[in-house]
């Protein structure tokens, strides 16, 4: 038989517990929840920001393309003057090869740059996979963290036992045995 003091005591510990866990769950719940939503915001920036990178990227290659054209009509309008000057002979050979010779190393200086640009593409759209991925982990370990912060029932009935015996021993030493 345990005394009033020592039922109230668990009672209050126990009571105090259950209070505990359910603020405990709820803070859980909301720290999933918040989750969720950082996790759908991730993904929304990632998706945003590989969009704008494709946009980019199309249009430095629209850009160079243009480029090349135009470099294309200069290059035949230069040959093409060098024709109609009339001059025949090595001279003339030479000059219309360095022309397409100045052509072709436009046009690979470009196909460079596109393949350059085309790498620097690939490791902005993994940077962002990495950052969203990064947002999930760190999200992902606040709710874990939230989750185990909820204490079990088991810890909470021996808190409540505990604290019932304890308050039964400092009523008297004698006062638990002496009723057996």
């Amino acid at each position: 038989m345990c005394s009033l003091a020592a039922g109230i005591s668990g009672g209050l510990n126990l009571f105090q517990g259950l209070a505990m866990r359910g603020a405990a769950t709820d803070a859980a719940e909301q720290t999933a929840e918040q989750e969720r939503t950082g996790v759908k915001s991730g993904e929304d920036n990632k998706r945003n920001k590989q969009l704008a990178l494709a946009e980019q990227k199309q249009a430095k290659n629209a850009q160079e393309a243009q480029n090349v054209f135009a470099k294309n009509i200069e290059s035949l309008q230069a040959t093409k003057a060098l024709l109609a000057s009339g001059q025949v002979g090595n001279n003339m050979n030479i000059l219309v090869m360095d022309q397409a010779r100045q052509a072709g190393n436009y046009r690979e200086s470009v196909r460079q740059t596109l393949e350059s640009f085309s790498r620097q593409y690939d490791r902005n759209i993994q940077s962002t996979e990495s950052e969203l991925q990064g947002i999930r982990n760190q999200l992902r370990s606040r709710t874990i963290t939230a989750y185990n912060q909820i204490p079990s029932m088991g810890s909470i009935i021996l808190g409540a036992a505990t604290s019932a015996f304890g308050a039964e021993m400092g009523l008297g030493e004698d006062s638990f045995f002496r009723r057996g």
